[in-house]
């Protein structure tokens, strides 16, 4: 009997992706925007809320993997992982934006610490198993680059849901409502891409590391740790232009808020056929060096947007930005898994729950980094929340979305410098 041929498809797991990217980008796009400009609470107690978050995902995050890689069960090691968390997740997310009416601000502040401190939980075992299976899935240069591909070309089509659904249902049903909806396909997509995915049965009986040797071994994998310290920096850029789009359309295009959605759908739409675009540049180029193109042209992507000044011209930027976020979107993916793979070389031991947890703690540190240059910025120009946004919000946020990202994209250049790695062991 033959296998189906949709089985471990590329195309069924980026249903994962699909599913994943729905509600994390609403949440990442207006979280900051519902917490901060619309119920009130100030920046300086969104920030310990996501500093607080910081230290309690540096325990999460870690653990997470290292659970993921020594379960064993008939059903494999991620997936029980997977469907026990999806709806947890639903949840979190739905609290998240569900914040009951007449808080005081330390209520508020307690409510967003607790809901984030949830959402972000269940979120890491979540993207923990998932990633975790890509390598696993995948082997050879030329497959997981079409993987990567179609994985990012879902994930667009989520960020696409959302730019225009999302900004249309806050409008008519609130956020409340808007998380809810949301949630329905996140369960749906999410469903879809486990039940086309199957675990190699080999890579549950291979040998384990104790916790102290597998995390040992993380930590001396030095062009890993190079690679996600540049990564997060420029995750940096990814989050704070979602967060910052809102404020940029009011402050500085001054357009009214349902006009968000196009502004959003500018850059989105044109993610879609530039990932075609990065997939032929990858196939013809070593990884990282496609990686650190793709840097290169993040940086200079996010220029146009401090000289926007109105809904066409934040459009025309916002086109810019999607050619070098299809990139960054593309190829980091494929040099992490070059890196698997170099350590399952060196030790024999296959360990990409661990390495995806790490990876994704550092680039989670984004968050901090970018609540961290709100709230900097916000002192500088004097901005505090919706009812006290200072003498001049315009500069404030043309700031955060064009200056603060070339800077980060910079500092990500220079670190990309020091990754070594052979292209021909991708081959």
């Amino acid at each position: 009997m033959t296998q189906n041929r949709a089985i471990n498809s590329p195309w069924m797991y980026a249903f994962g992706m699909l599913a994943m990217m729905i509600p994390s980008h609403a949440f990442s796009t207006f979280y900051s925007y519902y917490y901060v400009e619309k119920l009130g609470l100030g920046i300086g107690l969104f920030t310990i809320a996501r500093t607080i978050f910081l230290i309690w995902d540096a325990v999460n995050q870690p653990m997470a993997g290292y659970f993921s890689d020594r379960t064993n069960t008939k059903y494999g090691r991620r997936k029980p992982w997977i469907y026990i968390s999806i709806p947890l997740f639903v949840l979190s997310f739905i609290m998240v934006f569900s914040v009951p009416g007449g808080m005081s601000e330390f209520g508020l502040f307690t409510w967003f610490l607790v809901s984030l401190l949830l959402f972000e939980a269940i979120a890491t075992i979540l993207w923990v198993n998932y990633g975790a299976l890509f390598p696993e899935l995948f082997r050879g240069g030329q497959l997981r680059a079409k993987a990567s591909s179609i994985q990012q070309g879902y994930q667009i089509v989520a960020i696409l849901i959302v730019s225009i659904a999302a900004p249309i249902i806050i409008g008519a049903l609130g956020y409340g409502l808007m998380a809810i909806l949301l949630s329905v396909l996140f369960v749906v997509f999410m469903i879809i891409c486990m039940r086309f995915t199957q675990e190699d049965p080999d890579t549950r009986s291979a040998p384990q590391m104790k916790l102290k040797e597998a995390f040992s071994s993380t930590l001396h994998n030095k062009p890993f740790w190079i690679f996600n310290l540049s990564n997060s920096f420029a995750q940096t850029v990814n989050g704070l232009l979602s967060a910052t789009i809102p404020f940029y359309a009011k402050y500085v295009l001054k357009i009214p808020e349902e006009q968000v959605a196009l502004l959003l759908a500018s850059i989105f739409v044109s993610v879609i056929p530039l990932v075609g675009v990065w997939y032929w540049i990858i196939r013809r180029m070593d990884p990282v060096k496609a990686w650190r193109l793709s840097l290169w042209a993040y940086a200079v992507s996010v220029i146009p947007l401090w000289f926007g000044g109105s809904l066409v011209g934040g459009i025309l930027a916002g086109i810019c930005v999607g050619f070098g976020l299809a990139g960054f979107f593309v190829t980091p993916s494929l040099v992490n898994s070059l890196i698997i793979d170099r350590d399952f070389a060196a030790t024999g031991r296959r360990r990409e729950g661990v390495y995806t947890a790490v990876s994704g703690f550092i680039i989670r540190s984004s968050g901090l980094i970018s609540a961290l240059a709100f709230l900097i910025v916000g002192i500088i120009f004097g901005y505090e929340n919706g009812d006290n946004p200072g003498d001049d919000p315009e500069t404030t946020f043309r700031v955060l979305i064009s200056l603060v990202p070339l800077i980060l994209l910079a500092i990500s250049i220079v670190l990309s410098y020091f990754v070594k790695l052979k292209g021909e062991e991708y081959k």
